[in-house]
């Protein structure tokens, strides 16, 4: 194994176990229900253009059928209108594959206008998706001006066309490309009902700073294909980083506290959360403090677990050698990450830190030739990633790899969170394989030390 998939597969099992659901009978028992199979953060993303179409090209996590797309007006000034919309399967680069291409609607009509700050969902396409598609949606702004909603960094080649040529399989009007997503910020399929997904709630890292752009390369993107080989109902995967995100700020992009409910709780069949982000908070220097940090972290717990879903706490990796670096900063890290590792107020830890840190200077990171020193899952040259400590409550089977959280002295455990959709949840329901399906965390690895 190279080191580059022992550094981002490693991650894909962390990840795995730590998002391995399954539903109650209760609920795995009647109908199906809709799961996000692809979504992005939405954020400003310049200003918008009359009669400009826009082709995206987006990868889903999981299949299904009827499936739905968000369009997204959070950051217009004023309403948006969209008078064409279609979704195809790409073929290459603009073009896509004959007759997949069909129009949506909303309710029933091809015109959508989405008043500023809100969002709304397509009318379901009858027909199935299969997972790790690349759809292409299509879509046409007749008179778009102002603040434009979208997604900055895409990693992923679109394409941009002057005038509407939303309905045409061929990319001959679609010549000029951009890096970004516009409106669209999510799409969803009807599925079992026993099927859910995991929301990646992040920066940088989890955005896919410096992975390979149409590749899929981003974590997220590895943890959906382990799901989608693992004895587990979690298969829809929805990546909510921004780079540069912080917890508590508003500044690249609105703060997770800001964006937690229009990014995370509003997806449908999300029930696991997994919280991946604080380092720019503390590297900004803006005094936040580890007590800032925990006091943070416990609204997005308590808020996750009032809408039914766990919340994976990850710690925050080590950043000597960025130039915010400093010993008081690192204080704070370390703070924070005793307050991840130890409180038991996450239904499981990650400890990143633990799997990126250098041996030889634990505030550093593993390789000091990737970009100012910090080694993230999508450069070469990292160890393995850490098994999840397993959830509070659990009656999984404990394999050598995991361990279990702690609870701070006097601190008696909360009940288990209620699946959305489900009448009850059994104690450990929300972390563990599939019946029958075996321990998610084989094969995966000892856990550093």
């Amino acid at each position: 194994m190279t080191a580059r998939r022992a550094a981002i597969g490693g991650l894909g099992v962390v990840l795995l176990a730590a998002a391995a659901l399954h539903a109650t009978p209760a609920t795995a028992a009647g109908g199906r229900h809709d799961v996000v199979t692809w979504a992005a953060s939405a954020d400003r993303v310049g200003d918008g253009a009359p009669d400009r179409g826009y082709r995206m090209v987006v990868h889903t996590s999981v299949g299904g059928s009827d499936l739905r797309i968000r369009l997204s007006n959070a950051f217009g000034d004023g309403p948006l209108t969209l008078d064409s919309s279609y979704v195809g399967v790409q073929k290459s680069g603009a073009e896509l594959k004959r007759g997949s291409n069909r129009r949506l609607t909303f309710g029933g009509g091809h015109t959508v206008t989405i008043p500023a700050g809100e969002v709304a969902f397509s009318d379901a396409l009858p027909g199935s998706l299969p997972a790790a598609t690349n759809l292409v949606v299509s879509l046409h702004t007749p008179d778009a001006a102002g603040p434009a909603t979208g997604h900055g960094m895409a990693m992923q080649t679109s394409y941009t066309s002057q005038g509407d040529h939303t309905g045409e399989e061929s990319a001959a009007h679609w010549t000029d490309t951009t890096g970004s997503w516009f409106y669209l910020d999510a799409a969803t399929v009807r599925t079992s009902a026993a099927t859910g997904a995991v929301a990646a709630l992040g920066d940088s890292i989890t955005d896919g700073w410096q992975s390979t752009t149409d590749l899929n390369r981003r974590w997220p993107d590895y943890l959906a294909r382990r799901l989608r080989q693992a004895a587990t109902d979690v298969r829809g995967v929805a990546n909510e980083g921004i780079s540069g995100n912080k917890v508590l700020a508003d500044g690249a992009g609105q703060s997770a506290l800001n964006r937690l409910d229009r990014d995370v709780l509003s997806l449908p069949g999300v029930r696991t959360v997994f919280l991946f982000e604080g380092v720019n908070d503390i590297k900004a220097h803006t005094g936040v403090t580890a007590d800032d940090m925990i006091a943070g972290y416990r609204r997005i717990i308590e808020r996750a677990h009032a809408a039914g879903m766990c919340v994976v706490g990850a710690t925050v990796g080590p950043f000597k050698g960025w130039s915010e670096w400093d010993a008081a900063a690192e204080r704070v890290r370390q703070d924070v990450n005793a307050f991840v590792r130890g409180s038991g107020e996450f239904d499981a830890v990650t400890d990143v830190d633990r799997a990126l840190r250098s041996p030889y200077d634990p505030s550093a990171s593993c390789r000091s030739s990737t970009t100012a020193t910090i080694c993230t899952p999508t450069t070469r040259g990292c160890r393995r990633w850490p098994m999840p400590s397993t959830p509070r409550h659990s009656t999984a089977p404990t394999a050598p790899e995991t361990r279990p959280t702690r609870r701070a002295p006097g601190r008696e455990p909360s009940p288990a969170p209620r699946i959305r959709g489900a009448r009850s949840t059994a104690p450990g329901a929300c972390l563990t394989a599939r019946p029958g399906g075996g321990p998610v965390v084989a094969g995966a690895g000892p856990r550093p030390r």
